[in-house]
């Protein structure tokens, strides 16, 4: 649960659904204080990783890179 979270942005290639869910998964577990949750914390503990998958989607979705900003549009 220590472990630090893999950064997703700049890599060679785009984020996999995998390294999302996985990011979204150890940032849920940080922060919930749960390896693992309860049965009566189940729902809220996965419905909140595919609350942050999403927003993990659409940040790297919308983050520009330095060519982008320099280049007109």
């Amino acid at each position: 649960m220590c472990r630090s979270i893999k950064p997703l942005r700049n890599m060679d290639r785009p984020a996999t659904e995998r390294e999302i869910h996985e990011a979204a998964l150890q940032y849920v577990r940080k922060v919930s204080g749960y390896r693992k949750p309860s049965k009566i914390n189940e729902e809220a503990f996965n419905k909140a990783i595919e609350e942050v998958a999403d927003a993990t989607r659409k940040i790297l979705g919308n983050l520009k890179s330095k060519q982008q900003e320099i280049q007109p549009t």
